[in-house]
């Protein structure tokens, strides 16, 4: 019984080791909103990934409170008002590639911001060698698909979606 476990336990271990897996840590996530007072923009370094090329599996997540602002200001009204950063400190896409051809790429998944979770799919690009993989994309959230309140007061100064761009590269866990 010992040897069955132990052969079974091995043969788990030498399949995972022939699957490529890649890891990243300093992907970068920007938002831009366009809005008829003033346009908001803001920029991630620190968002990590990680993509099984066995199964397709793919996984994002970032801080929320990693988001830098041009204006210092603009950041704690976003982490403190908006997305409320210490109650949802993280935003989280788990998800697959379902589809990719010539480097275009479709991933689908779950998308959680703001401890609200909604199925997205998005196009990109995704460019995978043995060692690298790159992973660009570009996508719209709507605020009121993750429960982000605008208050009447700065209504004009914030627009209803706000565009996301996306860009990583993980590399081959050894």
């Amino acid at each position: 019984m010992v040897r069955q476990i132990i052969k079974i336990f091995l043969l788990l271990i030498c399949s995972n080791c022939s699957a490529q897996q890649y890891i990243g840590n300093n992907g970068r996530v920007s938002f831009f909103s366009e809005a008829p007072m003033e346009d908001i923009s803001a920029v991630n370094k620190r968002v990590s990934a990680v993509f099984d090329a066995t199964s397709n599996d793919l996984v994002f997540q970032l801080r929320i409170s990693d988001f830098v602002f041009p204006k210092s200001l603009m950041q704690e009204h976003f982490n403190e008002n908006y997305l409320e950063s210490d109650i949802y400190p993280s935003a989280i896409f788990i998800g697959r590639l379902v589809n990719i051809r010539n480097s275009k790429a479709t991933v689908q998944g779950d998308l959680t911001i703001h401890g609200k979770t909604n199925k997205i799919k998005v196009d990109g690009v995704m460019k995978q060698d043995e060692q690298r993989v790159n992973i660009e994309a570009e996508f719209m959230v709507k605020l009121e698909d993750y429960d982000i309140k605008i208050p009447r007061v700065v209504m004009y100064k914030i627009a209803e979606s706000v565009d996301i761009e996306v860009n990583i590269e993980l590399e081959v866990i050894k």
